[in-house]
């Protein structure tokens, strides 16, 4: 079974790329075109989740799952392509965010908080 404990991310990015490859679609993939692209997949996986509560939204009937999948796996499809067509090492990029995410959002301004105008937290101790 291929799932994500037995899929790398480059199995991922050239299954994509020889998808694109024989389809002759790298014509069509700019960076600009794939962001784009990138954009409206997450404005359609959003639509799923408009005027529902955040409760219904943890709540997703196995066929909303299925959708909700689909639109991931757009995203999921075009971010990948954007990396092929800029060869950008995703594993790096990653930590690198990750790195710097960990020292703007040091965990004891943050935990438990989205922000530090949070108005229904107390300031940490």
């Amino acid at each position: 079974m291929r799932d994500d404990a037995g899929t790398t991310i480059m199995q991922l990015r050239d299954q994509l790329r020889a998808f694109v490859e024989q389809r002759d679609w790298n014509q069509f993939h700019s960076p600009k075109n794939l962001s784009m692209s990138l954009a409206i997949e997450a404005a359609e996986l959003m639509e799923h989740f408009q005027w529902i509560s955040t409760e219904q939204s943890r709540a997703l009937s196995a066929e909303q799952l299925v959708d909700v999948g689909e639109e991931l796996a757009d995203v999921l499809c075009y971010a990948l392509a954007i990396a092929n067509e800029l060869e950008l090492d995703v594993s790096s990029i990653f930590r690198r965010k990750m790195e710097l995410n960990q020292q703007k959002y040091p965990i004891e301004q943050f935990r438990g908080r989205y922000g530090l105008n949070d108005p229904s937290r107390s300031e940490p101790g």
